[in-house]
Formats: structure tokens, C-alpha cells, sequence
């Protein structure tokens, strides 16, 4: 695409197409010109000038001493849901000359002063918080000077941050209705975390969704875990050893879903004529299982892009009021829910 050496309205974006890189890599060659080879700075350089791009703001960034660096904070990077909104975030960043850094919760301990430090010495402009745990203490008064920040997935009012989320209880009430109109009646919850606050909406969705067809709530049939196939495999153990096993499970996660879907063959059970299950995110492998998933299907990566895009606001000195962004999840049914089969006596 050919540019006006004068048009003042050249972006980062025009730079990146006409060097074939990324904007990101733009970003590196104008800010950090050292982390990039000479022979693609150099590309850098001939796009800048071939389509007029002239990186005041850059520029001004540095004198205010910003970084064009961002933080994500991830619970657990291992985890696949992750991984669609991590990208919503990165590319909407890179869009705007932003670098990307993944920090990653799963050993809080050993990581927390690594984050704190980037925080408290400002080496990064803003945040994204994939989780409600954060490695730092919100309330601690050395602390409160920290960076913006915007929380996605999640949702912790105590923390007053924006928000972007689906609605959990909302959510999992239509998964196990769903079930329910299928004529299932005995229907066991593979839940995450109990401190996790998205576990908490989705086990009260699943028990509102019990108590609106007038069915008992069973301590029993709920079994708590980590978001891994492992915990939903040990789970569906536990769950099967029961006198009256499940015929039906609602899981927390895709993760979980799946684990426990693995060891329902092993136990020679068939799914879904003998167990029906219903996932929760609608990961990449979901689709592909056998059989395929039915599963709560989240808008991963437009959540990681409207969290950067809320954060990008805040960045710009814009209002951002704080509380939630609700953006709309939807039941996916694939092969894995049937209709209830009577037993005979």
C-alpha cells in the first residue's frame, strides 16, 4: 500500500505492513532499537520514512517515562483457556505500539516480588489481572501508587477495578437447565476452586438451576478440584463410587470436563448414553474430543481485547468508570449431551 510521505495520519500499523513485520516489532526498533538485528531495524527505518510516520508520541512516552510495556498476569499459563484472551490482549496492544509481558500466577511465591518490583518501579505502564489473585496487597499503603490496572475473566468487586466477564451464574443455570430439559434429574458438579470467585457464580447456578425444577441440592454430588483433566478424572472417581452415581455432570471447566470424560472410559461407561457431560469455556480441545463437547461457550479472545482496550483508555488519561462489562456466553451443544435413558428395574 502506497502512503504520502505527508500524511500525518500514519500509524505504527501502516509502518509494520510496509516493512513486513510486526507492530510490535515496530515498537522494539523505535524504543528499544538494541533487541532488534540491524538488518530489520533498518527495515524499520525505510517504512517510517516511506509512509510518513513520525513517532512523536513515541518519543513523548519516553520523556514522560513510560515503557509501551504492558503485564498480563495469568493464574496459570499452562491453562488453555488463557490463551485466546492473552491474544485479544496482545494484538490490541501491539496495535498501538504496546509490548506484552505474561506473568504467570501458578508459583505466586516465587514470582510475587519479580512483579512487585516491576510495579513499584513503573517499568511497566499498566495491567491485565486474568484471575482474582494478584501478587501484591491492594490495600498495603506502599502499594497503592501502582500503575492502571483492568481485570478480565474474573470479577472481584472488593477490588473496584474495570471489569470485563461473562455472566457465570447466569452461564452454568442454562448448562445445567439444559440438562434438565433433557430429562436428567441426577446431576453431579465437578466445580473449580471454592475461593475463586467465577466458581462461586458457577455453583450457584448450578444449584438455582436444581431448586427452580424442585430438586434436592446433594452435598455429595459436588466435588471440588483444580482446573486440570487430572482433578476432573479423580473427581468422576469419587463421584461414581457414590450408592446413586450421577447420570449427568455439570463441570466448571472444559479442562475438567474432559478429564472426567477420559475416566468415564475407563470405567466402561459411554458418553453420553450412560453419562451426559457439560464443559465450561469451550477451549480448542472441546471441539475435537470424542465425543465433541457440549460446553459453555466464552468469547475468550473479545474479552482480552476489550480489557486492553479499557486499559489503553486509562493509559490516555480517559475516564473509566469501574465495575463490570458484562459480554455474552453461549451454550454450545455438540455430542456429549443426550436425552436420560430409563433404567429398568
Amino acid at each position: 500500500m502506497e502512503h504520502n510521505p505527508q500524511t500525518p495520519t500514519a500509524t505504527m500499523k501502516d509502518v509494520a505492513e510496509k516493512a513486513g513485520v510486526s507492530t510490535a516489532t515496530v515498537s522494539r526498533a523505535l524504543m528499544n532499537p538494541e533487541k532488534v538485528s540491524a538488518a530489520t531495524r533498518q527495515k524499520v527505518e525505510q517504512a517510517v520514512a516511506a509512509v510518513g510516520y513520525a513517532p512523536h508520541g513515541v518519543a513523548r512516552n519516553a520523556r514522560r517515562g513510560e515503557t509501551q510495556t504492558i503485564l498480563v498476569i495469568v493464574p496459570d499459563i499452562c491453562d488453555p483457556f488463557f490463551s485466546e484472551i492473552i491474544r485479544g490482549v496482545e494484538v490490541t496492544a501491539a496495535q498501538e505500539g504496546y509490548l506484552v509481558l505474561i506473568g504467570d500466577c501458578a508459583h505466586q511465591n516465587q514470582q510475587e516480588k519479580n512483579f512487585l518490583d516491576l510495579l513499584l518501579t513503573r517499568q511497566i505502564d499498566g495491567m491485565v489481572l486474568l484471575g482474582s489473585q494478584i501478587p501484591f496487597d491492594p490495600l498495603n499503603e506502599e502499594q497503592r501508587n501502582l500503575p492502571p490496572m483492568v481485570m478480565a475473566n474474573e470479577f472481584a468487586p472488593e477490588m473496584s477495578l474495570p471489569t470485563v466477564h461473562i455472566d457465570n451464574l447466569t452461564a452454568a443455570f442454562e448448562a445445567v437447565n439444559h440438562l434438565l430439559q433433557l430429562g436428567h434429574r441426577q446431576i453431579a458438579c465437578i466445580a473449580g476452586p471454592e475461593e475463586m470467585p467465577l466458581c462461586q457464580y458457577r455453583t450457584q447456578g448450578y444449584i438455582q438451576a436444581l431448586r427452580r425444577s424442585n430438586l434436592t441440592i446433594d452435598p455429595g454430588y459436588i466435588v471440588r478440584g483444580d482446573f486440570s483433566f487430572e482433578a476432573g478424572a479423580q473427581a468422576l472417581k469419587q463421584l461414581m463410587a457414590l450408592p446413586q452415581p450421577p447420570r449427568a455432570l455439570f463441570c466448571h471447566s472444559d479442562m475438567l470436563a474432559i478429564g472426567a470424560m477420559n475416566q468415564a472410559k475407563r470405567l466402561g461407561l459411554r458418553v453420553p448414553q450412560d453419562l451426559s457431560i457439560v464443559g465450561f469455556d469451550d477451549i480448542e480441545l472441546s471441539r475435537y474430543c470424542e465425543p465433541p463437547l457440549t460446553t459453555v461457550a466464552q468469547p475468550r479472545y473479545q474479552i482480552g481485547r476489550e480489557a486492553m482496550l479499557l486499559l489503553l483508555d486509562e493509559l490516555q488519561g480517559k475516564r473509566v468508570n469501574n465495575g463490570s462489562r458484562l459480554l455474552d456466553a453461549e451454550l454450545t451443544v455438540r455430542g456429549s449431551t443426550a436425552p436420560e435413558i430409563k433404567r429398568e428395574k
